[in-house]
């Protein structure tokens, strides 16, 4: 069989590429469906973009390379095909869009996008070898058990990288770019979960509140919640994205609340109260309580002097923790590093060294940040693909 594309992966960026690149293009997957990762992400109603995406909210060892691919195909361009699918979506904090629905009806805008296009979806597909041919490659595939040979002119990764293995991520993209002469960059995951020794926090396991997370190089203001195995929630994932093993974090439970002063008024109003009432009218009681002993948490509210209310607001602001590891792979969002940007062209996303291959999506040292904007970034740079593809033709 001869296509002119084939593309490797029928997730957000390789089903965005098939859209655009002209026709006589095979996508195949070794999943049972089309855009599994779709399917589960944002709780079932997938978060495919933020308002606010820009190249600041994304991890590359080459920070500007995703900036050409981004103005190209922008989040407005992307609402407006949703839109014009008559898929009802809303807004959330911080710019996260999601479908008011279902996010099946996400995957069912990609397959009806690329087949209007020409573009033909293989399924239950896995991709045995792939060689170089004077004029492209040749890919032997396996289909439900029957082996196949699709010669093409131009070869696209679109497999993703190593986050949520059980759902089938592995490094093929990788594996591939190297054997073609692209350098992969260290990976690791990101947006992932904190883990903590002899279950630390798992007294306080479904605990949530609002937090300011830090390391050395960032910060992030948003949900925190306790687990069984350690730290989880928004906060959590986005700085996950930022640490390195063995570095210490700061967690700050009380970032937007005055609590000294709130403390020296109600020591006024209520100096009879219990210091540990009063802070659980702040913090989760659960919270307060398995501080208590750490914070030495007793007393009246008229026992505390202006200097111990301070040590105390000191310490909720400065909580220092060394989280023993991450979850990895196995529940992380993103797969952080990948193929190496210095290898791509950022206006066309082609292998400087090898014609007629590209890579895309997750696969490529490109993540963004928690809230839409990883899928954003498969758009964008399916798109790039695709219409450089279709350029050629």
């Amino acid at each position: 069989m001869q296509v002119n594309t084939l593309i490797l992966g029928a997730g957000a960026a390789g089903m965005m590429c098939a859209r655009y690149s002209g026709g006589s293009t095979l996508v195949i997957d070794h999943a049972k469906a089309p855009g599994e990762k779709i399917r589960i992400s944002g709780g079932g109603r997938c978060n495919f973009t933020n308002m606010y995406a820009e190249a600041k909210n994304y991890l590359s060892a080459n920070p500007h390379f995703c900036k050409s691919a981004l103005a190209r195909y922008t989040q407005w361009d992307f609402i407006e095909l949703v839109s014009r699918h008559g898929i009802a979506w809303h807004e959330k904090t911080l710019g996260q869009l999601f479908c008011d629905g279902s996010s099946k009806q996400i995957i069912t805008l990609l397959v009806e996008e690329l087949r209007q296009a020409g573009a033909e979806l293989w399924l239950q597909t896995a991709v045995e070898t792939v060689e170089t041919t004077p004029a492209g490659y040749r890919v032997k595939l396996l289909r439900e058990g029957k082996a196949h040979t699709v010669t093409c002119r131009n070869l696209v990764l679109a497999t993703g990288g190593k986050s949520i293995p059980k759902m089938g991520a592995t490094g093929l993209a990788y594996d591939l770019a190297r054997q073609f002469g692209l350098q992969v960059t260290e990976t690791r995951a990101g947006l992932v979960p904190f883990t903590f020794p002899d279950g630390r926090f798992k007294p306080l396991a479904g605990t949530a509140l609002p937090a300011r997370l830090s390391n050395a190089r960032t910060s992030f203001d948003e949900a925190l919640l306790f687990t069984h195995r350690g730290l989880s929630g928004p906060s959590v994932l986005q700085l996950s994205s930022y640490w390195h093993e063995g570095e210490e974090i700061t967690v700050n439970l009380i970032p937007e609340t005055p609590l000294f002063t709130l403390l020296r008024e109600q020591r006024q109003a209520e100096g009879r109260r219990d210091l540990t009432t009063e802070l659980s009218r702040h913090l989760p009681s659960k919270l307060v309580d398995f501080l208590k002993p750490q914070l030495d948490l007793k007393g009246r509210l008229a026992d505390q002097s202006d200097a111990a209310l301070q040590a105390l607001c000191e310490a909720l602001q400065n909580w220092h923790l060394l989280p023993a590891g991450t979850e990895g792979y196995r529940t992380a969002e993103v797969t952080l590093g990948g193929i190496d940007t210095d290898g791509l062209s950022s206006k066309t996303m082609e292998a400087k060294a090898a014609p007629g291959l590209y890579a895309i999506g997750e696969a490529v040292d490109v993540t963004g940040w928690l809230g839409g904007y990883n899928f954003q970034w498969a758009w964008s740079s399916g798109f790039a693909a695709g219409t450089a593809i279709a350029a050629t033709i």
